[in-house]
């Protein structure tokens, strides 16, 4: 278990990232009230509020966890921290600490961490974990339902302003990254799980991931220019059964029950938008129902508009985007295919964890409970 200056500059540019998404979404919504579009920036504040509150929730109550654990009691401060929406700045400060000594002062060998009650590495990857697993969180609470409606902006006035290009940019770079950091934090944090060889199983990963997501998200924006009622009940709806599946599958990944059947709540929306293996079984059956009904779904969508089309559309600026949902649906079912038909680190063969300086690897962490792949 290593953690090296890559991995120190890979959480120095998720911080910049996760700054930059902030700093565009703020200004995206204070230029739609300066607009006098009062319905867009309501809609982009709440988003981003509805993202921060939540993960401001987790982090605070895995802070209170991890004291309680070692026997201690939780400062008043944090909780102050979380309330000003500092709990995720806050995490970065001590994680980036952290990280800076392991992977600049401390040498690769295993000398340098006898006679420490924990390893260094190992405490400085579960603090990068758990802020993978929060920047996730928020990135599908926030990130997607702003990059539905910027996209439906676009295509409502078929031009985009600059900060409108930036914001919609940002959101997919800000999903990307967050999906491939919390992918490949998991499988690092786990000694019992085959870690990713190389970059290629990453960007085949990246791609399904994406392709996937953004044609669900236009098809999304396409329903709701047919019918705004029609579209929220269908994202309802499906967060409805996410729940039940989240439900039905007992996760186990909060110490409370309050905070257990918020998880369930979030998985529920995060299934909405992409498939995540929710309690770490064979998903092969359930994965292989989702995206059928996917692209059933975005086939149903598709087909409407070209049976009954909309005024606001003429053929030419419809059938490019029509081509942009197939296109990327397609892309992102080959690349689902080939990862996991080729290119899954469970496919390789079966890696024992290692040993820390001698002492049994402890795989009772938070993230084993956490949503896999």
């Amino acid at each position: 278990m290593r953690y090296t200056k890559l991995n120190f500059m890979m959480s120095v540019l998720g911080i910049i990232i996760y700054i930059t998404d902030l700093i565009v979404d703020t200004w995206v919504s204070v230029r739609f009230f300066h607009e006098g579009q009062y319905v867009f920036g309501i809609l982009t504040v709440s988003f981003m509020l509805f993202g921060t509150l939540v993960v401001q929730c987790f982090s605070y109550s895995w802070f209170k966890t991890d004291l309680k654990k070692a026997g201690q009691e939780s400062p008043h401060c944090f909780l102050l921290l979380h309330c000003l929406q500092g709990g995720i700045f806050t995490r970065y400060w001590f994680a980036l600490k952290k990280g800076y000594q392991v992977a600049f002062k401390y040498s690769s060998k295993t000398d340098n961490f006898l006679g420490e009650q924990i390893d260094p590495r190992k405490e400085v990857i579960d603090r990068v974990t758990d802020l993978s697993m929060l920047r996730l969180l928020e990135t599908y609470l926030e990130g997607c339902p702003q990059l539905v409606l910027q996209l439906y902006i676009s295509l409502e006035h078929e031009q985009a302003s600059i900060i409108q290009y930036a914001a919609i940019g940002i959101s997919c770079c800000a999903i990307s990254w967050a999906t491939l950091d919390y992918q490949v934090s998991l499988r690092k944090s786990l000694p019992d799980k085959n870690v990713f060889n190389g970059l290629c199983p990453k960007f085949i990963y990246l791609f399904y991931k994406l392709f996937t997501l953004l044609s669900w998200m236009l098809s999304v924006v396409l329903l709701l220019f047919l019918n705004v009622k029609i579209a929220l009940f269908l994202l309802l709806f499906l967060w409805f059964l996410g729940i039940l599946w989240a439900f039905k599958k007992q996760t186990q990944f909060c110490a409370s029950i309050s905070m257990e059947f918020l998880y369930r709540v979030v998985v529920g929306f995060i299934l909405i938008f992409t498939f995540f293996n929710i309690k770490g079984q064979n998903t092969k059956c359930p994965m292989s129902c989702y995206y059928t009904v996917r692209v059933l779904a975005t086939s149903g969508i598709l087909a409407v508009f070209w049976v009954c089309p909309l005024s606001v559309f003429n053929l030419d600026y419809f059938l490019p985007i029509s081509i942009t949902v197939a296109l990327t649906l397609l892309l992102g079912i080959i690349f689902l295919i080939v990862y996991y038909g080729t290119l899954h680190p469970n496919r390789s063969k079966e890696t024992k964890p290692d040993e820390i300086d001698g002492k049994p690897v402890q795989i009772d962490c938070r993230m084993k409970y956490f949503i896999m792949e």
